[in-house]
Formats: C-alpha cells, structure tokens, sequence
C-alpha cells in the first residue's frame, strides 16, 4: 500500500472521538473524515434501534399489544432484515456510497412516520420497513471502512465505528427518559428519526465511492461486465455460495449462534428491569448511559485487540465471556443489574466488531457488499429464532429472565466455530481472497 505522507495526518485529536475511547493512531485525515461521516449516519441508525427497547412498555399499552404477543411481533420486526439480502448485492454491483445513501435517506423517513402508526400490525409493517434500510446502511458502512483504511488499523477502525454509533443508543436513552412529558410519548420519540435528512447534502457530498470498488468497478467494465440484469444481480449470491463456502459456513454459525443467544437479553433488558425491578424511566435511561458508555468500549478494546493478537482469539474469547455477563444481570441481585449491563454491552460490542471484520475480510471484493448482507441475514434469523425460542421456553424456564439466561450458552457455541475461520490480522485484502482464481492487484492505496 503507498505511504501517506506525515502532512496528511490529524496533528490534533478530531473533536467527535471521545477520550474515553482511547488514543487515535496515526491515520490519514481523509480516512477520519469518512469514518466520522460513516458513524454520524449510523448513530441514528442505533438511535432507532434502541427505542424498540427502550420505550416498548409504553408502545405495547398504547397500541394494546398483549405481554404474550410481544416475543412474537419483535421477531417479525426483525425479520424486516431479509429483504436487505436481495439489496446488497446492488452494492456490489452499483456500488457501495448509492446503497449506502439510499439506505440512510429510507430508515430517516420510515422511522419518522412510525410515530403515526395506530395499530400493533401498523407500527410492526413500518418498523419492518425501517429494519430493512437500517441493516443495508449499517451493511454498507462496514464495507466502505473495510476497503478504506490500511490492514495495520482496519480492525480499530471498525470498532470505533461500532462505539461511535453505538452511542446513538446512549442518546436515545436521554431522549426517552423525557417520555413522560413529551408530547405524543412515544411518538415523540420516532420524530428525531427526521433529523440524518438534515446531514443527508452532507453525507452525499463528502462521502465518495471506495476506491477498492473503482478499481474492480473499471476491470469489470473492461472484460465486458455492465452487471446488469438477473444474472448480474444474482451473481454475487452465487460467488458466496461457491467461492469460499467454508468460510461462509463459518461466518453463519458465528452470526447464528450469537445472535440467538442476544436476541431476548436485548429485546427485553428495558421491559425486565421496568416490570420486575419496578424502576422508572430516568434511572433505567441513566443506567443504559452510563453503565452502556463503559460497555461501548467494548467495541474499541475488541478492534486494537485484534490488530494485535488476531481476529480468532478475541472473537472466541468474548463470546465466552458472554453469558456469564447475561447471568449477572438476569439473575443476580438489583444492584447487580448496572454492572451486568455494562459486561453486556462490552461483550455484544466486542462480538459484533469481529463478525463486521471476519464478513468483510474473508471475500473478494466482487461480493463482499453481499458477504456483509448475508451476516445480517443470518443474524435475523438467529434474533428471530431467538425470540421464538423465548417464547416457547418462557413458561418451561420460569419466566424471561431464567429463560434468556439459559438461551445466551449458546455463545459458547459460537466461541468454539470461531476457531475454525482464516486469521486476517495485518493481511491486505487482497492477499486474503482472491477473485476468479487469480491474486487481484495488490497495488490499491486506502
């Protein structure tokens, strides 16, 4: 990779990176910007996803939906996640910054416009919409800073990414803490999803194509590729079945298991504490912003980690860490509930960092905006599967809590297939995968 001259470094720290996050290593300034530009979208991205937690007590009253219904209706929610993986492959097709604008402009409207939905199965078909467009953005995003940023920080670049947006979630805990004297309640709340529209001549100006993409984007074009029509949209989903399929096995399993061993801890872990623990709102949003901005760091420890020691290791370690985290909060004592939070989200933070790393890493560059839809759609199903799962051991187990605790051992799993997957510390794209049986070029400056 060409040599960035010292001049084109940050001299001083870049104002929206937090110094709880740790140090920034010395990256171009033109990488930090677009990570900065790539987070700030995403922020609202998690700021959606946490009212769906956070508020859905006071969303399940007002739109009558039964506690016996809830598993069922945010598992159908999260299947709104499925149609991304006939999107994405247009990213490896037309390109990553279209998908990934489009993207944010479509969870920007269908967030907003769920505030006026009046009926359980209105809000579930909107929020379903949402799902949809906020998994092709946060899909592309990875894509965009994978290609982008050099193999010795890729792994950190990824992770703070995850903490800067995860921090979205913090915000939407402060906004809801105001719940019960907003106008509208809940609604209220689905308003701010208005506001990445105002950043949105922003994003389409400052944030260009990839130009690992341009460089594949201008060879497809020279052997006669226009990938246009059904074969070519088709095309990326067949190169991941074929192309490395033990790879893709090992990507979905990661996914899978993760995602069925999370997905009642965090569809839940606002309605557990309000119900069983008789919290309100304002000490449940404190305890989600405080005990949640440790837990963030989580995702930045995960990406130094693994530039330094490799993506297997600490993928495997954290996933085994995880339910011990899970059993502290769901079945320890309430003063245990902000400690468990935080070991939580460290946790959750750390494992996503790594399955972003290993399902852009692992492929070419011909289908990795598709690799990177497939985690997601198999990480639906694992939260769908989840939350089923919930549903029918509910009663068997004793109830959410012993329930969700027995669910997150299936991490343990996970932690194991994890140690099957090629090692990515410090190789360059291009020497991790190659595309039609031949080493792409090598010459590609991030």
């Amino acid at each position: 990779m060409a040599a960035v001259s010292q001049r084109s470094f940050w001299r001083d720290r870049p104002w929206w990176i937090p110094h709880f996050l740790g140090s920034v290593p010395e990256i171009d300034k033109r990488l930090l910007n677009l990570l900065g530009l790539v987070s700030l979208a995403l922020f609202f991205e998690q700021y959606d996803a946490s009212l769906l937690s956070s508020a859905l007590k006071y969303i399940a009253e007002d739109l009558g939906m039964a506690e016996a219904d809830l598993g069922r209706n945010m598992g159908i929610i999260r299947l709104g996640a499925l149609p991304s993986l006939l999107v994405l492959p247009l990213a490896d097709r037309l390109g990553r910054r279209r998908i990934f604008l489009a993207s944010v402009l479509g969870y920007s409207l269908t967030t907003c416009a769920t505030a006026f939905m009046n009926s359980p199965a209105a809000f579930v078909a909107m929020q379903m919409a949402c799902r949809s467009f906020m998994v092709a953005a946060a899909a592309t995003s990875v894509v965009i800073i994978t290609e982008e940023f050099p193999a010795t920080h890729r792994g950190w670049a990824i992770g703070m990414m995850g903490a800067l947006a995860a921090c979205g979630h913090g915000f939407g805990a402060g906004v809801f803490s105001s719940i019960e004297i907003l106008p509208y309640g809940w609604r209220a709340l689905y308003f701010f999803g208005l506001l990445p529209l105002a950043l949105f001549p922003v994003l389409r100006r400052s944030i260009p194509e990839t130009r690992r993409y341009q460089l594949y984007r201008a060879e497809r074009d020279l052997h006669g590729d226009t990938g246009g029509g059904t074969a070519g949209w088709l095309k990326p989903l067949l190169s991941l079945a074929t192309g490395y399929p033990a790879r893709t096995l090992g990507v979905t399993l990661m996914a899978l298991l993760s995602a069925l061993a999370a997905a009642s801890v965090f569809q839940f872990y606002g309605y557990y504490i309000l119900t069983n623990h008789g919290w309100g709102p304002g000490r449940l949003a404190t305890m989600i912003i405080l005990a949640g901005a440790v837990g963030v760091i989580g995702s930045v420890v995960a990406g130094r980690l693994a530039d330094r020691v490799g993506r297997r290791a600490v993928a495997s370690g954290f996933m085994f860490l995880f339910p011990a985290a899970v059993w502290c909060f769901f079945r320890g004592e309430g003063w245990m509930l902000p400690v468990g939070w935080m070991m939580i989200v460290f946790m959750w933070m750390a494992c996503e960092v790594m399955l972003k790393a290993f399902a852009t890493e692992l492929f070419p560059t011909s289908y990795r905006g598709t690799a990177a839809g497939w985690a997601h759609f198999v990480q639906t199903i694992g939260w769908t599967g989840g939350l089923w799962l919930l549903g029918t051991s509910r009663e068997t187990l004793g109830g959410i809590a012993a329930a969700t605790s027995w669910l997150s051992l299936l991490a343990l799993v996970g932690a194991v297939a994890v140690l099957f997957l090629p090692e990515t510390r410090h190789r360059e794209l291009e020497d991790i995968s190659r595309e039609g049986g031949a080493r792409a070029p090598s010459a590609v400056s991030p």
